[in-house]
């Protein structure tokens, strides 16, 4: 019986519903939920990329069926995919492949200089697929959870809400995130990012400043249709200030995403790579709990923003 070719597009308006259904079946099964459907609850780690200008969706069909999408998000001269997923049924059969192809061809056309992925660390299987295209392991990183349990009080506050600002003192604000990043690492940006967490009102980005620059920000993803749900604040991104005094820095903008979870009544979760060993070592100080670990995969094979120096949140997922 002959075999219908993987025709891979751009993801239609009329399959999102069975994109997200794909998403949640196939990550559910492979966990081994009783029911793979409830994976991730209200949580929409796929569908909130949707029309993002920084991010685009791409699908794999057999026979105009859809059976697979993998999202690609761009920070600047940064880019990372995922959730990439393949209906349980379509596994091991070279659609994961198809798609990476068409991954790589488009980040490679974008000419951001290195690209990552967050995976299982314990699968094979996974790590080896990813490394076909050029991806390389690097540390491991702690998916972790923290309940904050008290109002925090510091010097520095709660932290301003970007949201609540005039438009000229957020676009202000949003620059200087920008130097912030680009000192971290030469084009990481999340300008597009923060600007569609606000347009969407899917969440909040919180910003913590001194009177010479912006020390540090978090986007807090939380609320309907958002990467986090209505039960979870997640912190997507977070970067504090390099140079003397960051780690202390990066430890009031901790404080200030407590306030802002503390204000929704949700529990806070992040993602640190180990690389980023004190910053990694002040959320175990601050609270934070590692309850998963997964590996994030760089092409080229490269530090990047996972260095000591660094003092920021993320997980790729």
């Amino acid at each position: 019986m002959a075999v219908s070719p993987i025709k891979v597009g751009p993801l239609k308006p009329s399959e999102l519903a069975e994109a997200d259904r794909i998403f949640r079946v196939a990550f559910g099964t492979f966990i081994g939920l009783p029911n793979p459907a409830e994976f991730a609850g209200d949580r929409q780690m796929l569908l909130s990329r949707w029309r993002a200008p920084h991010a685009q969706i791409v699908a794999a069909r057999e026979d105009g069926r859809l059976i697979g999408t993998n999202a690609l998000t761009r920070w600047g001269s940064f880019g990372y995919f995922g959730p990439l997923t393949i209906l349980p049924e379509y596994w091991d059969r070279g659609v994961a492949q198809v798609l990476l192809d068409a991954t790589v061809k488009i980040f490679d056309k974008q000419g951001v200089k290195r690209t990552g992925l967050f995976t299982f660390p314990h699968s094979t299987k996974h790590v080896g697929l990813y490394q076909k295209f050029g991806y390389w392991p690097g540390y491991l990183t702690a998916l972790m959870k923290h309940e904050p349990a008290a109002v925090p009080t510091t010097a520095a506050g709660p932290g301003i809400h970007l949201s609540t600002l005039s438009k000229a003192e957020r676009d202000e604000t949003i620059t200087g995130c920008f130097r912030l990043t680009d000192k971290i690492d030469r084009g990481l940006d999340l300008t597009d990012e923060i600007r569609w967490m606000l347009k969407n009102k899917t969440g909040e980005v919180i910003v913590t400043r001194s009177r010479r620059a912006v020390d540090g920000f978090a986007l807090c993803a939380h609320g309907a249709g958002s990467d986090g749900g209505t039960k979870l604040c997640y912190v997507k991104f977070a970067a504090a200030r390099s140079g003397p005094g960051a780690g202390e820095r990066f430890d009031s903008l901790l404080q200030a995403c407590d306030a802002f979870a503390l204000s929704r009544g949700v529990p806070i979760e992040a993602g640190m790579s180990l690389a980023r060993e004190d910053a990694y070592r002040r959320m175990r100080a601050h609270g934070y709990r590692a309850f998963a670990l997964g590996v994030s995969m760089q092409r080229p094979h490269m530090a990047g923003h996972n260095r000591a120096d660094v003092y920021a949140i993320d997980d790729w997922r």
